[in-house]
């Protein structure tokens, strides 16, 4: 099968994964957040709105109607700075009071709509400058790009879907919106919020139902973008093979299995060639089936020793040539056959073993 390497036809890998991660680039919808903030604020508003709405109540009723300026003219004090601060104290007090439990509880909730998203991300470089954001031809080709018009697209959508479902919200209680007159101011108050309240709640399960597509778009788009070219994979491959943490476990983890093989691959060979360095490559030929003779088991060390073992005890010949051994060793895969130029070489030993056995090299 033929491979292209502009082709993104493989799965990411784990170690791709958690560059891009690293780099920032994770699947997130900005209109989940923002849904999700917008319904999270209604109910928390709805709880602790209360507080806020009497507070209110009362700094209109007191400033509006002078009762707060004229008992300090009643007191004597006048305008001075003294009233004048005491007044704009009280009023932060308050405020402090019924604002700072709403503002930390929305702040909560829109970190968690994004943490639910992302999970934790720690991203010191995002604090660094980025003046390609700056440049204005960058931001013309990113304003007239595909992502660009889908994002326009996207939020024309949202326009109308807020339009259509505030217009219904409104159409459902034309009839109390049209019996207004005949109420009293703090009816008037009490419907207004109430119809807002309602209207706000609906908008906000709309744009959810929105953003929830939107979250799987920008899934399906990071995927797709993460997916690799053979070209991708052989280097990651490659640079992975250079970890040396990486390299050794591989190591361990090829002797475990090539231990394993050994009784089943080295009775098959016709002649093992060993060096004195603790090097045994077992090779296997049949003139009749195979172009060259190919390497049926290769190690050193203990995987060397092993192989000479199992030559011993399966009556197969053990040639000792430190340099051929070696050349087999460095250039010569498992079950692979041997290159042209140790072909000479190679056949000497054979035509030996043979003639040992006396078995023809050739039939």
């Amino acid at each position: 099968m033929a491979e292209y390497d502009g082709d993104k036809s493989l799965d990411p890998t784990p170690h791709r994964r958690q560059l891009a991660r690293e780099a920032g680039q994770v699947a997130r919808s900005q209109d989940l957040s923002s849904a999700g903030l917008l319904l999270g604020g209604l109910v928390v508003l709805f709880f602790t709105g209360g507080a806020l709405l009497d507070f209110l109540i009362g700094l209109l009723t007191g400033y509006l109607g002078g009762s707060s300026w004229m008992s300090g003219t009643e007191a004597g004090q006048g305008m001075s700075l003294e009233a004048i601060a005491g007044q704009w104290n009280s009023l932060m007090t308050g405020l402090a009071k019924v604002l700072l439990p709403l503002i930390a509880l929305v702040t909560l909730l829109s970190i968690v709509v994004n943490v639910a998203q992302t999970g934790l991300l720690f991203l010191p470089g995002k604090l660094a400058p980025d003046f390609s954001r700056v440049n204005p031809l960058s931001g013309w080709g990113r304003i007239f790009s595909m992502s660009g018009g889908a994002r326009l697209g996207f939020g024309l959508i949202k326009v109308a879907v807020i339009g259509l479902v505030a217009l219904a919200s409104l159409y459902d209680r034309r009839e109390e919106l049209m019996s207004l007159s005949a109420l009293d101011l703090p009816q008037i108050a009490a419907f207004a919020w109430q119809i807002c309240l309602g209207t706000c709640v609906r908008i906000g399960l709309a744009l959810l139902a929105l953003a929830v597509i939107d979250y799987g778009y920008q899934r399906f788009r990071h995927e797709r973008e993460l997916k690799m070219t053979p070209q991708e994979m052989r280097e990651e491959l490659r640079n992975m093979q250079g970890d040396p943490q990486v390299a050794a476990r591989r190591r361990t983890v090829q002797a475990q299995l090539a231990l394993g093989q050994l009784s089943h691959t080295v009775p098959k060979a016709d002649v093992v060639i060993a060096n004195s360095a603790g090097v045994a490559v077992a090779l296997q030929f049949d003139a009749e089936t195979m172009r060259a003779p190919i390497v049926v088991a290769r190690g050193n060390g203990v995987i060397a020793q092993r192989i000479r073992l199992l030559a011993v005890d399966h009556a197969i010949t053990v040639v000792e040539k430190d340099e051929l051994a070696q050349a087999l060793f460095d250039e010569v895969a498992y079950n692979r056959p041997i290159p042209d130029r140790l072909f000479a070489p190679v056949a000497e030993v054979l035509a030996y073993v043979y003639q040992l056995k006396s078995k023809p090299l050739a039939a």
